[in-house]
């Protein structure tokens, strides 16, 4: 089987890849959440994780479900399973398939290959931080594309102790400081706001939300403000009048979905 958060789309065309390719179960984890989060196993199953990476980090809601995650199987031996992870970064992943294989060791689970894949930016609240050029965003799908192609045939022969993972510079500071900083401060709702004169009320931002944070009051999107926000920013980029903005930054900057071209352009 295997778990999978996205909110603009990178992450879950990655998921769905895999998942076609070895014939398993997909999970989306917000739906998850919602349950048990109890698993049986077959002896042979893999166990597969995909996330963003939220500076520098695994996202708040992939550690929620792990501290939920059991598993029952027959032989009782969680070594037997393979268990991959797949992020996906804009630029670098730093540590954080490093601290979510800490989290995952407590439950019997050992990583046996990991991989980063650069996907366009979608991340856009910081000065420094922006949507790619479309020509940019081209080449880093379909590098994306040939490095899953890649570790398709890693996953499907279950090779083991192969991490192909793009660190960064000095990872451990982005991870433990900047990402810590940024994760403890910036995952809120508290700073979306919607345009009300450029608003449609065409409530895609809510029907697009990974966590249901979003209602639609008097044809307009209100965040509920209880901390299932998780910054991933799909409200705003899919808002078809840029009309909802993340304070006051975003207001000049791109948007971006996975396959926003070919919908923009109807095909």
């Amino acid at each position: 089987m295997i778990f999978y958060f996205s909110g603009t789309g990178n992450t879950r065309w990655a998921a769905q890849k895999l998942a076609e390719a070895t014939g398993e179960q997909l999970l989306f984890v917000p739906d998850e959440l919602k349950g048990s989060c109890n698993y049986h196993l077959d002896d042979s199953e893999r166990i597969g994780f995909c996330f963003p990476v939220h500076g520098w980090q695994p996202p708040h809601i992939i550690k929620q479900f792990l501290q939920k995650l059991t598993f029952n199987t027959p032989s009782n031996n969680m070594s037997k399973h393979y268990c991959y992870v797949v992020v996906t970064c804009g630029d670098s992943a730093g540590e954080a398939i490093k601290m979510f294989s800490n989290e995952l060791m407590a439950k019997g689970l050992n990583i046996n290959f990991a991989i980063s894949l650069i996907m366009p930016e979608s991340y856009v609240c910081l000065p420094f931080m922006y949507t790619d050029t479309p020509q940019r965003e081209a080449e880093k799908i379909a590098q994306a594309t040939k490095d899953l192609d890649a570790a398709l045939d890693i996953i499907l022969n279950k090779q083991s102790h192969l991490f192909l993972i793009k660190k960064g510079p000095i990872p451990w500071f982005f991870s433990h400081v900047v990402g810590a900083y940024f994760n403890k401060k910036m995952i809120s709702d508290k700073k979306f706001s919607v345009d009300e004169d450029l608003c449609i009320h065409c409530g895609k931002c809510s029907k697009v939300c990974p966590t249901g944070d979003i209602v639609i009051t008097n044809g307009l999107p209100e965040w509920k403000h209880d901390n299932s926000c998780t910054n991933c920013l799909n409200c705003y980029h899919h808002c078809p009048k840029h009309a909802i903005n993340y304070g006051r930054i975003t207001k000049k900057r791109g948007q971006y979905y996975f396959g926003h071209r070919t919908a923009t352009s109807g095909e």
